[in-house]
């Protein structure tokens, strides 16, 4: 057994925490760019309690909301030169996946000069960045637990993490309470990503035995959570903490384990046509385990089939299949706008920009085996 594990997070989670995030964000500065989406912190009334917070600390305030699902990197740079314009000494992330990988960009740009994709792809390094605090209002990408910036590039269509230490949150402040707003339909697709986050990490190859005993926990939570908190019209706190605990925590695992080939695929199709992330990987995830659960992790995906009610590994994409029809999101890409004359495109650019996710995968990838997955999840 050799491994490392290192991850300088600053977690704070429970119900009512985000009412102290002018105390937590006042150490790291005196003027904070608030980035959120274009509505939805606003009218759910955050935006102004977090405001009123920070002032209530002497911080100072700036609002960017210009950040939209599948985050580019043009918008990334458009809130970095909002931050210097301004002087803003701290990025404030209210809201889902996207606004908090936004954030990070935008931390990261602000202090650093050039092209974006050159740190993305790794032509580029640096290790500073503006300091974040982190507020989650979905429980899915577990953004607030890692050191990843997901974020596409308009001009390619290249959808790849900017990475980096510097970008891990200096505080994360998990607070279920405000994950309730979420529209049903968002709640399926962010809780879905969560569960592959947990599964993937822990069928990855560079698995640990401190990232396996929290995919596993989180692996149970979720399948335990998320189907009532869908169903259900007024569910229990308890319910959002163990959901929201286990997106956090998905977070957390693929920032050491990673991911594997369901997300590398998955990138290239909401690169190409904006696809919701969560709705691209039910789409393609059960046909991607059909293709791998008999490699090297096949005990795992059968510890997986039987958190969902199966026996045995081969039954894992079935089990995966109903657990989607539960929360309505048995789709196929087809539905989503995928075709087959993109496969050839999406295959290549799946090995450009998820080589890392392919060398995660538990069986051999190539690019043939990858179109041939994306036309059974067609």
């Amino acid at each position: 057994m050799d491994f490392k594990y290192y991850l300088p997070v600053n977690i704070v989670f429970g119900k009512g925490k985000v009412n102290d995030i002018g105390e937590l964000t006042r150490p790291y500065g005196k003027k904070a760019l608030i980035v959120t989406g274009r509505s939805s912190a606003i009218k759910s009334g955050l935006y102004d309690k977090v405001k009123d917070a920070l002032s209530k600390q002497g911080i100072e305030s700036v609002l960017f909301n210009k950040v939209s699902q599948n985050p580019l990197t043009t918008t990334a740079l458009e809130g970095a030169n909002e931050a210097r314009e301004n002087g803003c000494d701290v990025v404030v992330a209210l809201g889902g996946g996207s606004i908090m990988d936004c954030a990070k960009g935008i931390a990261f740009m602000a202090v650093n000069d050039g092209d974006i994709n050159d740190y993305i792809f790794n032509r580029k390094v640096s290790d500073k960045a503006l300091p974040l605090v982190l507020v989650p209002t979905t429980c899915g990408t577990g953004s607030e637990g890692n050191c990843f910036a997901v974020l596409t590039n308009p001009e390619t269509g290249d959808k790849k993490s900017l990475r980096c230490n510097s970008i891990v949150a200096k505080v994360s402040i998990v607070d279920p309470e405000c994950m309730m707003t979420m529209p049903k339909k968002v709640l399926a697709s962010v809780g879905f990503d969560a569960l592959c986050h947990c599964m993937e990490a822990y069928t990855s190859n560079i698995a640990q035995p401190f990232t396996d005993a929290l995919c596993t926990y989180g692996i149970n939570h979720i399948v335990d959570s998320l189907p009532y908190l869908y169903k259900e019209e007024s569910p229990s706190i308890e319910l959002w903490e163990k959901l929201t605990v286990a997106s956090t925590i998905g977070g957390m695992v693929i920032n050491t384990a990673g991911v594997t080939l369901a997300h590398g695929m998955e990138h290239p199709a909401s690169g190409l046509k904006d696809i919701v992330h969560g709705q691209g990987l039910a789409a393609l995830t059960p046909s991607v385990i059909e293709a791998t659960y008999n490699g090297k992790a096949a005990t795992k995906f059968e510890y997986i089939s039987k958190a969902l009610g199966g026996k045995a590994a081969h039954e894992c994409s079935d089990r995966v299949r109903e657990f989607l029809k539960n929360i309505d999101l048995d789709i196929t890409l087809s539905s989503l706008g995928i075709t087959e004359g993109d496969i050839p495109w999406m295959s290549e650019n799946c090995l450009k920009v998820a080589p890392a996710n392919l060398s995660n995968t538990p069986v051999d990838i190539d690019v043939e085996k990858i179109a041939k997955i994306y036309k059974a999840a067609l």
